[in-house]
């Protein structure tokens, strides 16, 4: 079962749950008055990847219909730390969000041993966003064109790859391709992938896992050569790229993927109301072809969806942490 049929799963069995035992005049309560004052979505990284896009989006539409101030904060470092740990002390009163993920909410658990923040105790859930794919792109020079190529190459030569931060999906995609392939290559964390794209395109990397929006429309224009999808199927914005896991890996996925929290303490009729304004966003036709374009599907869920879904990751990627011997650089 794929990361998005698990959520789309875990959504329909809860709302099934929550709808059993919810009063009838609980049905019926009127939403919660927010936001009632200006809302900081908080980005865990530089402008222009996926988290910051989905950040934006939110935070226009928000403000189009809602009445109120809404930014988009970027507090890039420390593999999301950050922003993670800002947003953890922050009040839990709806008017600071985060767009956690995979990293910030799942691998850093395992991967720093003096976590300034629970990703559990410190938040509260909201809804899932959207998903996908890594793609592992390469330097025009290097000459490999398919996994088994890079793995010869790997054996012979000491490569590198390069990564958005210690703990992102980036990094522990090349820590898992390392265990699975059987070779070391080098990790070079960047404090987000903005930087790390120049020196990918300079040849001072060779290469980078890196999230599908910000990856494929490089491929598309030839500055970067596509070696494979980190998912276990074939993305529908690039179906002709093939996974890695066809290509002599079977097993290999890694998806990223992102979500709206809030801090914890966050009362429950608001983030019953975030919640729908979050869906009411993201079904949007306009919403829905943009971040198709991008390889992002967008599946977004109930608090308790996306609870269960993080403890499920937190136990994956503890044991991808643990095999692999990844450390934060």
């Amino acid at each position: 079962m794929t990361l998005l049929h698990r959520l789309r799963y875990l959504t329909t069995c809860t709302s099934l749950a929550v709808a059993a035992l919810m009063p009838a005049q609980q049905a019926q309560a009127q939403p919660a008055a927010w936001p009632t004052k200006p809302v900081k979505i908080v980005v865990t990284f530089p402008p222009g990847g996926a988290p910051d896009t989905l950040a934006r989006i939110l935070a226009d539409k928000w403000g189009q219909n809602l009445s109120q101030t809404f930014t988009v904060d970027n507090k890039p470092g420390a593999g999301g730390n950050i922003g993670a740990e800002f947003v953890a002390k922050a009040v839990g009163d709806g008017s600071t969000l985060i767009i956690g993920t995979v990293g910030t909410h799942t691998i850093n658990p395992a991967l720093y041993p003096n976590l300034p923040y629970s990703p559990v105790k410190d938040f509260t859930p909201i809804s899932f966003l959207a998903s996908t794919p890594n793609l592992l792109v390469v330097n025009n020079a290097v000459p490999a064109k398919n996994v088994k190529e890079l793995i010869d190459l790997a054996k012979k030569q000491p490569l590198n790859f390069g990564s958005s931060g210690s703990g992102t999906s980036i990094h522990l995609s090349g820590e898992l391709f390392n265990t699975l392939a059987g070779v070391k290559m080098q990790h070079i964390p960047y404090k987000g992938r903005a930087q790390a794209i120049p020196d990918l395109l300079g040849g001072r990397i060779q290469m980078i896992f890196d999230n599908m929006p910000s990856a494929l429309p490089l491929v598309k224009s030839g500055e970067l050569r596509a070696i494979g999808v980190t998912s276990t199927a074939r993305s529908a914005a690039a179906p002709n790229i093939p996974t890695i896991a066809e290509q002599g890996l079977p097993g290999f996925d890694s998806t990223s993927w992102f979500a709206l929290l809030a801090p914890a303490g966050l009362p429950k009729d608001v983030q019953m109301r975030i919640n729908a304004e979050t869906a009411r966003v993201l079904a949007l036709p306009d919403v829905r072809e943009k971040l198709s374009t991008l390889g992002l599907d967008a599946s977004p869920g109930t608090p308790e969806a996306l609870s269960s879904l993080m403890q499920t990751e937190l136990l994956k990627w503890a044991k991808v942490v643990k095999e692999s011997g990844a450390k934060p650089d």
